[in-house]
């Protein structure tokens, strides 16, 4: 019985299993045909020690096919290109050790069905390209060796099949797997998130409030404290009730829910419900572009004039503006900043796009002031 937690983690261990129980049975099929006939060979010593290195390859490649990976890395791949070799050089020895008359009478080659075992080998590590360059390998040496293309059309068909189904299962249960550790992780931030949200709540959260209300009824520097008061308790219960953006198995993090964090009570951040995975560093520079927009807005704008983030998914790629209603940009005032020596712009939201691969442009005016950033995924 494969336990969850086993199967998310090596979601193909029951493939490699079923392929070993059938690489173990076809060699028993293989050398009792051998051995039963074995008179009949050129060369009955030959034959026999065919048998003993297919036994012996038997046993060490079910030995590394059965290793869990320990790492990142799987190296069963390897060991099915291995594989493919050592399956080929035995069937290549079948003019070594059959007779004419057994070539003429459409023997089975040396290894017979036990050959079939490294295209599934090869569909398990690889999925459906695997599986069919595996059956290409296979069936291209079974007509080399037999000489008989219209005998073995059978054959090629029947490892062409294997190769594509397992290898159409190995995909299938990669992807599964995958859908389950990421709900089994999204459930568990899930109830970390409503701990501490429970725990904020009946501490910091009501303190923030209190202090933004009070401020509030103070007026003048006190108001301003509340004001930065309700920011922050706005800031924070965003990221208890959505969460940041946690950095997954492939060094990837979601896009959305790493905006969302931005919002406040002047910031709204309007993002897809889906998730919009990209790199980990990709998501850092480009939170920090609009984090660097934010402040500029709350620098030369106000420090509560309202911003408006949209995230957008088109599929092969992600936009992001943000916008604002302050009197605009003056012509020429960025070109004059780079020239003083005042990078922010230039470095720290046009220099970041640029090294990401993508583009930043600013539409400005009396109305407002709109920054858009758009980056393909793949070049992210």
């Amino acid at each position: 019985m494969i336990l969850p937690g086993a199967y998310v983690e090596h979601p193909l261990e029951p493939l490699w299993r079923g392929m070993l129980v059938y690489r173990v049975l076809t060699l028993v099929s293989a050398v009792a045909g051998v051995l039963l006939t074995l008179p009949e060979y050129a060369s009955p010593a030959g034959a026999v020690a065919v048998l003993v290195v297919m036994t012996a390859w038997t046993a060490a490649s079910g030995y590394a096919y059965l290793r869990r990976p320990t790492g990142s890395s799987d190296r069963r791949g390897w060991v099915a290109a291995a594989d493919i070799a050592v399956t080929c050089a035995v069937m290549a020895t079948t003019p070594l050790v059959q007779t004419p008359a057994q070539l003429a009478a459409d023997a089975p080659v040396m290894g017979s069905i036990w050959t079939s075992g490294a295209v599934l080998a090869c569909a398990v590590a690889f999925g459906i390209p695997g599986g069919l360059i595996g059956a290409a390998v296979m069936s291209a040496s079974l007509v080399g060796f037999q000489a008989r293309l219209e005998a073995e059309l059978h054959d090629i068909e029947l490892l062409a099949l294997a190769g594509l189904t397992i290898g159409f299962a190995s995909i299938v249960l990669r992807r599964s797997a995958e859908r389950v550790r990421r709900a089994v992780a999204s459930e568990a931030a899930m109830a970390e998130r409503e701990r501490l949200a429970r725990a904020v709540h009946d501490g910091v959260l009501q303190v923030l409030g209190y202090v933004r209300r009070r401020g509030a009824e103070l007026g003048g520097p006190a108001g301003e404290l509340g004001a930065l008061a309700g920011e922050q308790e706005v800031a924070l219960r965003t990221l208890l009730t959505t969460g940041s953006a946690p950095v997954d198995e492939r060094g990837r993090r979601d896009l959305a829910a790493a905006l969302r964090v931005l919002a406040s009570s002047r910031v709204t951040v309007s993002a897809p419900a889906h998730t919009v995975e990209l790199p980990a560093h990709t998501v850092d520079e480009l939170v920090a572009v609009v984090s660097a927009a934010l402040a500029n807005v709350a620098l030369h704008v106000g420090p509560d004039a309202p911003a408006w983030v949209l995230l957008e998914d088109v599929g092969s790629e992600v936009e992001i503006s943000v916008r604002d209603e302050g009197p605009g940009i003056p012509e020429g005032r960025l070109a004059a900043a780079e020239a003083q020596g005042r990078l922010g712009v230039a470095r720290s939201m046009r220099g970041r796009v640029r090294d990401l691969g993508g583009t930043i442009t600013c539409d400005t005016g009396p109305g407002g002031t709109e920054w858009i950033v758009e980056l393909r995924k793949d070049l992210a």
